[in-house]
């Protein structure tokens, strides 16, 4: 039996994969913002805004977060070529899906294990997005498109058709662990029931009583409260029996008209069926706003300052939950105007958001600072009652850790002091930074007897010995230094010390010195590349799908 064959995306580049750093996070706390004052129980004050190139981002955020976060939305920019103040949105196809990838791959570790991913596009990547999302978090784990009504009128100059909806596709980390919640019914779907007959159950609606199929048994004359009798119609039977069907009459469940003289139907009562039902893929603009609605919260929060992309509230609240519970963690790493942390914010949800652009500080700081004051009347604020409080804190990206000298060799950044290469060795070297108050050399550990020591000092013979003694026999230390002396057998005079050079021991670990890997039109190659041959079948041209077995 033939292999079976799986398809595969491919574009130029699709094999040139960054080496990214895994940065260290500073905190600025004259950016950060909590609440004067607690206003509930509940309120969430480790909420985390991160300023800079979200790539770079969420590989800092992947040793503390891996597999923490429940729900992720992103809005990428859509590469359509099109030019907006906050963002340049028209990446050449291979680099919008070379980048995207690589942020897919970090945001599927982050993922929870019954945690999704719900991805905003339009028509001009959203189906080459879905055949990469097959290759990185599985087909199998493909949930559903959701289509979005983001606008509620044609546009009249449109050359074609007007397009009025987005896509947004969703994928669950683990399929079989994905639990969605379901939506309480609207205030439409439960004016659908009325009490008629002023039955004292209460209100109810008219439900069918035929089934699309005869039989036999379920074929029989009733009698309606007017004296006449009807069968079901040809092709068809009734649902009930014909001792079911009287048991239902006798209680006063069958509906006959106001004249006693329509076909029956049955009473379905809103206090016996569920008060949620499951979301569709289909999200009304009625229901979950609209583009128009997101430009009049954007004005009413930034008024002339508008944001050119912002999503509407109540789209984001419907995601959020659907996709997860209070004090979950919510993440957006195109955090735009902050939407997102937003709703979060107000639902109860612990959020990430990141974002380089300059609107990191014009938009999404005032904004947040607004909800957490109780001060932003808009957007979904009333309808979910919030009143306030809360906080995040505002990081930004620590610079390279290595730089090169005025010779061209690697040293490690000036801007580095002793605790913040301490920290981000630790991460390099995959430790759990945690230095300790009493124990010079004890900066991070792996597991509870298995040590990290980072230091800028040149350690001699004797001090390598001092450690070794101090450390003892029942655990070990990583010891990560500037320059040592030590005899050549080391490893067997302090066997529970590895001791390493620095810079030395990471330079080939990662691109030392790149902090742009953003979505952008700078990042364009500067030749285009040589395009490939196509081959027998026609697919391996500069963007295709590729059957390999």
């Amino acid at each position: 039996m033939a292999p079976r064959q799986r398809l595969e995306l491919t574009w130029i580049g699709k094999e040139n994969r960054p080496r990214l750093e895994p940065r260290i996070l500073l905190e600025d706390p004259g950016k950060s913002y909590l609440a004067a004052r607690r206003v509930t129980d509940n309120d969430i004050f480790d909420n985390r805004l991160i300023f800079g190139d979200n790539l770079l981002a969420l590989k800092a955020l992947e040793q503390e977060f891996t597999g923490k976060v429940k729900c992720i939305y992103i809005d990428p920019p859509y590469n359509t070529g099109s030019a907006f103040a906050h963002y340049d949105d028209g990446v050449e196809h291979s680099i919008w899906l070379s980048l995207i990838r690589e942020r897919l791959e970090v945001l599927n570790r982050l993922l929870a294990d019954d945690g999704s991913l719900w991805i905003n596009l339009d028509d001009n990547e959203a189906h080459y997005c879905k055949v990469l999302c097959d290759e990185i978090l599985g087909r199998r784990n493909f949930v559903t498109t959701v289509v979005w009504q983001k606008k509620y009128a044609p546009k009249s100059d449109s050359k074609l058709l007007s397009v009025s909806h987005d896509f947004i596709l969703v994928f669950a980390k683990h399929i079989e662990a994905l639990c969605l919640n379901r939506l309480q019914k609207t205030e439409k779907q439960t004016s659908r029931y009325t009490n008629r007959d002023n039955d004292p159950r209460g209100p109810w609606k008219a439900g069918d009583v035929l089934r699309n199929e005869v039989r036999d048994y379920a074929v029989f004359p009733v009698k309606l409260p007017s004296g006449r009798e009807v069968m079901p119609a040809p092709g068809t039977s009734w649902r009930y029996t014909k001792e079911k069907f009287a048991e239902l009459i006798s209680d006063n469940r069958v509906w006959f008209g106001v004249e006693g003289d329509s076909r029956p139907a049955i009473k379905r009562f809103i206090s016996e069926v569920t008060e949620t039902i499951p979301a569709t893929t289909w999200w009304e603009y009625s229901d979950v706003g609209h583009n128009d609605e997101a430009k009049k919260e954007s004005k009413q929060l930034f008024g002339d300052a508008l944001f050119g992309t912002p999503k509407p509230e109540r789209l984001m609240r419907q995601i959020v939950e659907i996709a997860s519970n209070p004090g979950d963690w919510v993440l957006d790493s195109f955090a735009g105007s902050g939407t997102t942390g937003a709703v979060a914010h107000k639902m109860g949800r612990r959020w990430i958001m990141v974002e380089l652009g300059e609107h990191c500080h014009t938009h999404i700081i005032p904004r947040l600072r607004k909800v957490i004051d109780g001060a932003d009347p808009g957007g979904i604020t009333e309808d979910v009652e919030w009143k306030g409080g809360g906080g995040f804190r505002y990081y930004r990206l620590a610079p390279s850790l290595l730089e090169k000298d005025k010779w061209g060799n690697w040293v490690i950044s000036k801007e580095y002091n002793a605790a913040m290469l301490a920290e981000a060795v630790c991460k390099l070297e995959g430790f759990q930074y945690a230095p300790s108050d009493t124990i010079y050399w004890q900066h991070g550990h792996s597991t509870e007897c298995d040590f990290i020591y980072v230091t800028t000092q040149h350690l001699s013979t004797n001090q390598l010995a001092q450690l070794s003694d101090e450390v003892g026999p029942e655990r070990t230390l990583l010891v990560l230094c500037c320059a040592f002396r030590a005899p050549h057998n080391i490893s067997e005079r302090f066997p529970n010390l590895t001791v390493r050079k620095i810079p030395k021991a990471v330079l080939a670990r990662c691109e030392w010195g790149h902090d742009d890997y953003s979505l952008k039109v700078e990042n364009l190659p500067e030749a285009a590349p040589t395009r490939p041959k196509a081959d027998k079948r026609g697919q391996q041209a500069l963007f295709g799908v590729e059957a390999s077995k």
